[in-house]
C-alpha cells in the first residue's frame, strides 16, 4: 500500500543536500576570495610605487640640486620608488638627525660629520677635498691701492695670529678646519675663524676681513672655482698652502682621507696651483634609515646606480655616484639591501614570497582538498538518495498491483509523475549517469503499466 510517511524523509534527505552544496560553494567562493586577495596584496606591494622621504640640505646646495632631480628622474620612469625631498636647512648635520628621529628614509650627509646611528651607507655621492689658501695681494687691491699690506703666508704653520675665512652655508666646514689646526698644534684661539657665505668670499677678500680661506667641494666643482677665482688678479694666482699632514689625518680620523688638488686644476695663468697639493677629502653619503627594509633599500639602489648615466646629462653639478666598500672590515656601515644589489645577491620575486606563496599553495591544497570530501560526500548522497527513489518505484509498483480504488492510483501517479520530474532535472544538467537513467526509465515505466493495468481492471470490476 501507498504510505506518505516516506515523503518527509526523502524531502529531509533533498535539503540536507542542498545545505551541503551551499556550503561547499561558500567554502569555495571564500577560498576563491582569500586566495584572490593573497594575490592582490602581493602584487600592490610588489609593483605600488614606495615613497621614500629624503632630507638633504641645505636647500641652495649641490646635493639639494642633485636629489631633486634624482628624484624627476624616478617619476618620469614610474620606478617603483618615489623621492620626497625635503630641505635640511641646518645642512648634512640636520639631515643626519632626520634618520636618527625617524622623520627621514634616506639622507645625504657628510662622512666627516659621522654616520648618523640609525644610518647606514646605500652610495657614495661625491668626493670633496679641503682646499686653503691665501688671496693674491692684488686681490685685495681697490682703486685707492691695497688696504693694508697682506702677511706672508706659505704653510699652515704661519695660520696662527690671523683671520681664516671658512666658506660655509651651514658651518659644516669648522670641523674640517678644527681637525686640521689641531693636527698641526694650532689652538683655536690662536685664530679668528669668519663664516663666509659662498656669495660673499669676492667681498670679503677686497675689503680685507680675511688673510686666509678654507673651502670644500668637488675638486672640479663649483665651489672651489669661484674662490680661486675670487682670491686671484689678472697678473697673481692665490698662495694655495698643502696640508702635508694629510696622511697622518687620515689614521687620526678615518672619516678623512688623504688626496690631492692636481696641478693647474683651476686652469689659466699663472697656473692654479702651480703643482699638485697634498690635502685632505671626505665623502659624501647616501644614507638609509636602518629600519627600512632591504627590498626596499635594494630596489632604491638598483634604481639610483641605473640613474647615474642620466644624471650625469642633465645637471651640471659634480657627482660620481659609486658604490662603498661591502667587505666587514669597510670605514662604514652599508645597508644590506644595498649591500645585496652592489654585490648581485638581490632576492628575487620568489625568494621575497616565498612564504606567502608556500601558505598560499598549502591553503589551497586544504580548500581542494576540503571541496573534493564534500563533493564525494555529496556525490555519495545522491547515490543514496537515487537509490532510495528506485526502491521506491518498485514499491509503488506494487502497491499500484494491490490498488482497490482509482483515488489510490491517483496517488500513485502524482508520485510517480514528481519523480519522473525530478529526474528530468538531473538529466537536464547531467547529473545522472546512463546507468542510472537506464534503470530509472525501465521501472517508471514498469510503475506506468501496474497503474494502467489496475486501472482497466478496476474498470471491468466495476462493470
Amino acid at each position: 500500500m501507498y504510505s506518505p510517511n516516506t515523503r518527509p524523509s526523502r524531502h529531509g534527505l533533498r535539503s540536507g543536500q542542498q545545505s551541503l552544496r551551499h556550503r561547499l560553494i561558500l567554502v569555495g567562493t571564500a577560498a576563491v576570495v582569500l586566495v584572490a586577495a593573497i594575490a592582490a596584496a602581493t602584487f600592490y606591494f610588489t609593483y605600488e610605487p614606495r615613497t621614500l622621504t629624503v632630507a638633504v640640505g641645505p636647500t641652495g646646495g649641490e646635493n639639494f640640486h642633485i636629489m631633486q632631480a634624482l628624484a624627476q628622474q624616478f617619476a618620469r620612469e614610474r620606478s617603483s620608488v618615489r623621492l620626497k625631498i625635503v630641505a635640511s636647512e641646518g645642512g648634512p648635520a640636520e639631515s643626519a638627525a632626520a634618520v636618527d628621529n625617524g622623520s627621514a628614509d634616506i639622507a645625504v650627509v657628510r662622512g666627516d660629520l659621522g654616520i648618523p646611528a640609525n644610518g647606514q651607507v646605500v652610495a657614495i655621492l661625491r668626493h670633496n677635498v679641503a682646499m686653503l689658501l691665501v688671496p693674491a695681494p692684488s686681490a685685495r687691491a681697490t682703486k685707492d691701492g691695497p688696504k693694508s699690506k697682506p702677511a706672508k703666508i706659505e704653510k699652515i704653520e704661519q695660520l696662527a695670529g690671523h683671520r681664516i675665512g671658512v666658506v660655509s652655508r651651514a658651518d659644516a666646514n669648522l670641523q674640517v678646519l678644527d681637525v686640521i689646526l689641531r693636527q698641526y698644534a694650532i689652538a683655536n684661539s690662536k685664530v679668528q675663524v669668519v663664516v663666509l657665505d659662498p656669495n660673499d668670499v669676492g667681498a670679503a677678500i677686497r675689503d680685507d676681513k680675511v688673510d686666509a680661506i678654507l673651502v670644500t667641494g668637488p675638486q672640479t666643482g663649483k665651489a672651489l672655482a669661484d674662490v680661486v677665482a675670487a682670491a686671484s688678479s689678472a697678473k697673481e694666482a692665490p698662495t694655495f698652502l698643502p696640508v702635508g699632514e694629510s696622511e697622518a689625518i687620515e689614521k687620526r680620523f678615518p672619516n678623512y682621507e688623504s688626496t690631492e688638488i692636481v696641478a693647474n686644476a683651476f686652469g689659466g695663468s699663472p697656473a692654479k696651483p702651480p703643482e699638485a697639493i697634498e690635502t685632505i677629502g671626505f665623502m659624501h653619503y647616501i644614507i638609509a634609515n636602518q629600519a627600512l627594509g632591504e627590498d626596499v633599500v635594494a630596489d632604491f639602489a638598483e634604481h639610483l646606480y641605473a640613474a647615474r648615466q642620466t644624471l650625469a646629462a642633465e645637471i651640471s653639478s659634480p657627482f660620481k655616484i659609486e658604490a662603498p666598500s661591502t667587505d666587514k672590515d669597510a670605514t662604514v656601515p652599508v645597508h644590506p639591501g644595498a649591500a645585496a644589489y652592489i654585490d648581485g645577491n638581490m632576492k628575487t620575486f620568489f625568494d621575497r614570497y616565498n612564504d606567502l606563496l608556500y601558505w598560499a599553495v598549502i591553503l589551497l591544497s586544504f580548500c581542494g582538498s576540503a571541496t573534493a570530501g564534500v563533493a564525494g560526500y555529496l556525490r555519495a548522497g545522491k547515490r543514496a538518495h537515487r537509490s532510495e527513489l528506485l526502491e521506491r518505484l518498485i514499491e509503488l509498483m506494487q502497491s499500484a498491483r494491490i490498488a482497490e480504488t482509482p483515488d489510490v492510483l491517483d496517488r500513485l501517479q502524482a508520485e510517480v509523475d514528481a519523480i519522473l520530474a525530478s529526474t528530468i532535472r538531473e538529466v537536464e544538467t547531467n547529473a545522472m549517469e546512463d546507468r542510472a537513467l537506464a534503470a530509472f526509465s525501465l521501472a517508471l515505466d514498469q510503475v506506468r503499466l501496474a497503474i494502467t493495468d489496475r486501472r482497466n481492471m478496476l474498470v471491468k470490476l466495476a462493470a
